[in-house]
């Protein structure tokens, strides 16, 4: 681990990032340019300390789930983000017969411009890779990397923010899903081992699976029960790129309508009442069924 070298990196990389670039305010009293040190914690959810230490060179070896935290809060390029990981001592992530985790600069700043829609970034397998302010205040703080697929069968309590009614065809979804990019990368290891694990643990993706349904999510309506606002009743439209089998998944209310307005309050309850308690927050009873 080169401390020098990773300590000048960081400090260069944050000052050239202004606050707007990565969703935040600027603010007054800014004295010097681009991000401060407890706005790059922030970001990473590292402590402060953690952080300057870093930055200092007296920093204990970063971990590898920290320094993809670090690229994806710095917005490095493919290229910078493995100068990070070799400046720690670290093989960068490599993908193996399968698409990139690592979000690109300029899809992030689309995601981050998006301050009234919620938005989130997967890989085709399933694997959250970002979410911006509003797609945590809709469905709770989800670490990056996690399959979504793999939660939707395997955590009940994933499913509480949507309507009982329609957990059967969100199941069908994913398995179709899953099922299209399976049979685009045989030879994807990930991919294989998480079906093989999901048939075994899951009575409900097995069957579905047997039936052989595939189908490529794009555009759908999405209805989403939020413990503080109630229901919502959303577009969502799927941004495909072909080059890095990613996708970016945003989700949209008619203006005017009664779940728009309750998208613009759930812009000014933010976390505060859901981030926290994330899918095991109970509905409101006053506004579950509308």
């Amino acid at each position: 681990m080169d401390r020098a070298e990773l300590a000048d990196f960081l400090r260069r990389c944050r000052a050239r990032l202004e606050p707007a670039a990565v969703g935040l305010t600027a603010g007054t009293r800014r004295r010097t340019p681009g991000l401060r040190r407890e706005e790059v914690a922030q970001l990473t959810g590292a402590s402060v300390d953690h952080y300057t230490r870093l930055e200092q060179g007296r920093g204990s070896r970063p971990s590898r789930q920290m320094l993809s935290a670090l690229a994806r809060a710095l917005r490095l390029s493919e290229d910078e983000r493995d100068h990070l990981f070799h400046l720690a001592g670290e093989e960068p992530p490599r993908a193996r017969h399968g698409p990139t985790q690592h979000v690109r600069p300029g899809l992030l700043l689309v995601l981050d411009r998006l301050h009234d829609a919620p938005a989130q970034v997967y890989s085709d397998r399933g694997e959250l890779l970002a979410q911006n302010a509003m797609a945590v205040a809709l469905g709770g703080e989800i670490e990056p990397g996690e399959n979504m697929t793999r939660k939707w069968f395997t955590v009940p309590a994933v499913r509480r923010i949507f309507p009982p009614e329609d957990h059967a065809a969100h199941s069908r979804t994913h398995v179709a899903q899953l099922r299209a990019v399976f049979a685009a990368r045989p030879e994807d290891a990930q991919l294989a081992a998480l079906v093989k694990e999901l048939r075994a643990s899951s009575e409900e993706f097995d069957t579905l699976w047997a039936e052989h349904r595939v189908a490529v999510r794009r555009a759908e309506t999405k209805r989403f029960l939020h413990p503080v606002v109630g229901l919502l009743e959303l577009g969502c439209e799927v941004l495909l790129t072909a080059d890095c089998g990613q996708r970016l998944v945003i989700h949209t209310a008619s203006p005017g309508s009664e779940t728009y307005e309750r998208l613009r309050l759930l812009r000014v309850v933010g976390i505060q009442e859901f981030g926290a308690a994330g899918f095991d927050a109970p509905v409101s009873d006053s506004r579950k069924s509308e």
